[in-house]
């Protein structure tokens, strides 16, 4: 008897609970589910992630720096606008060429600190607190850089398209390694494709420069 007498009494309680709190016990159940799947948000804008406060931005656009060419400029972008976009579209340096738009041809080419990226595979928003270069910045006073007059000697351009990204390529490579072999031009250049096949001489501008120094 006293059993069911404090069975009776818990489920009393519980229903006096349920009816003050406009809860039922199934539908605490399912919150208390649904809120295991969400991720934990601590603060605004911040989302804990493996353990790291990681920043959330937009969906809407938001305020960027981008420190280009050594001159800092500033945009107001979606977080989603690759570095490429943020390039051409929103910066007007039209020199890195949106080809296939996948990292697969490095048409796109800029330089993150000195190391060969795909501008078309990273987000603009990632490039801040970067030093990005751009085949813009090699022309000086109107006067070609040694790269650049090293592809006319030696015809390493037809349609143009790949170029840009093949200068700033060489020049990532030239800068890592000054002599570098065949083999080495071959292997740092392989990530930078020629439709029209100029491979011969692109590699001859690089000996080239390597020979008299850039």
């Amino acid at each position: 008897m006293r059993d069911d007498d404090s069975t009776q009494k818990n489920s009393s309680e519980t229903a006096v609970i349920d009816e003050h709190s406009g809860v039922s016990r199934r539908d605490f159940l399912k919150i208390s589910t649904i809120a295991a799947a969400v991720p934990v948000v601590a603060g605004p804008r911040v989302v804990l992630a493996a353990g790291e406060h990681v920043p959330v931005y937009g969906p809407g656009k938001v305020p960027i720096e981008l420190n280009v060419n050594g001159k800092v400029y500033k945009a107001s972008l979606e977080p989603r606008v690759t570095l490429l976009d943020a390039l051409r579209d929103s910066l007007d340096l039209t020199g890195a060429k949106r080809v296939c738009d996948k990292g697969e041809c490095g048409a796109c080419t800029v330089l993150l600190d000195g190391k060969p990226v795909y501008a078309c595979a990273m987000l603009a928003i990632e490039g801040q607190g970067k030093k990005i270069t751009t085949i813009e910045s090699l022309l000086e006073d109107g006067k070609l850089h040694p790269i650049q007059q090293a592809f006319v000697d030696n015809d390493g351009s037809q349609c143009g398209f790949c170029t840009p990204g093949f200068v700033v390529a060489c020049k990532a490579l030239l800068d890592k390694n000054p002599d570098p072999t065949a083999e080495d031009i071959r292997h740092e250049l392989s990530g930078n494709l020629c439709r029209c096949g100029t491979y011969a001489g692109i590699r001859a501008a690089v000996a080239q420069v390597a020979r008299k120094g850039a």
